[in-house]
């Protein structure tokens, strides 16, 4: 069995970047998943790797075994060393895959989340797993969010990338202009509360930067303004945990 054991081979170099440089994904359109979670979840989809990656310690592990033979590809195998040099993750989880990042589908759904400003990995992985799970098929950012193809947002989207259509748009106000459904944003105080809004479908939800919320300039295409009911003395919710309250409470409408 071949192994790549030197950090300078063009290949081991290449994956590194794909890890930690979010202006070279967006070039190559390619990514790095790690784990053996997110590899199960590309898999269930029915997606491919453009290649697998294993480490020597990883491919003793029955788990990931299972997965190389289930994707029917001839893995990469790293030295411990050289895969923990492309892991993001703080324990290497032993498999990792590059990945063509799926071009976004135009396609009707029930509920869109637009994300503006959202810059906290784990908020924007959050939201998209949450999105997965309540059925919003498309997920629009703009470019001050954190990148949804990077690493940490990947590990905490738990696989729910696989199940939406992701854009990151520059003119993210044309976006809000172009939806063709009712458009609503949250905010602390002095909105509809939650359980009394309207949610009839198509929806589509803004959620803005960790503090400052939703713009002035996106809050003012909103058809309605949300609050949700909290214990007195609460001041506000992290905005993954409004976003999951909001898509449920749609979802089971």
């Amino acid at each position: 069995m071949s192994v790549l054991r030197s950090r300078d081979n063009p290949r081991v170099k290449r994956w590194a970047k794909l890890a930690g440089d979010g202006r070279f994904r967006r070039q190559e359109r390619r990514c790095l998943i790690e784990g053996p979670h997110l590899v199960a979840a590309l898999l269930e989809r029915g997606l491919a790797p453009l290649a697998l990656l294993a480490s020597e310690a990883g491919l003793k592990r029955e788990e990931i075994r299972a997965l190389v033979q289930k994707s029917g590809l001839e893995p990469i195998v790293l030295s411990d060393g050289v895969f923990r040099g492309i892991a993001d993750a703080q324990a290497p989880p032993g498999i990792a895959a590059e990945i063509a990042i799926p071009e976004a589908r135009e396609k009707k759904s029930r509920q869109t989340v637009f994300l503006e400003g959202v810059q906290d990995p784990a908020n924007v992985g959050a939201i998209i797993r949450s999105a997965a799970a309540f059925a919003a098929e498309r997920l629009v950012l703009d470019r001050g969010c954190a990148d949804p193809w990077s690493p940490k947002v990947l590990r905490a989207g738990m696989g729910g990338h696989f199940q939406l259509s992701i854009r990151s748009v520059a003119a993210f106000e044309d976006e809000l202009k172009r939806f063709q459904g009712k458009l609503l944003c949250t905010v602390p105080r002095d909105g509809t509360p939650l359980r009394e809004a309207d949610l009839a479908g198509p929806l589509g939800w803004m959620f803005g930067a960790e503090g400052q919320g939703v713009s002035a300039t996106a809050a003012r295409h909103a058809a309605l303004r949300i609050t949700i009911p909290m214990a007195a003395g609460a001041e506000s919710l992290n905005v993954a945990a409004a976003a999951a309250i909001c898509l449920y409470a749609a979802f089971s409408s």
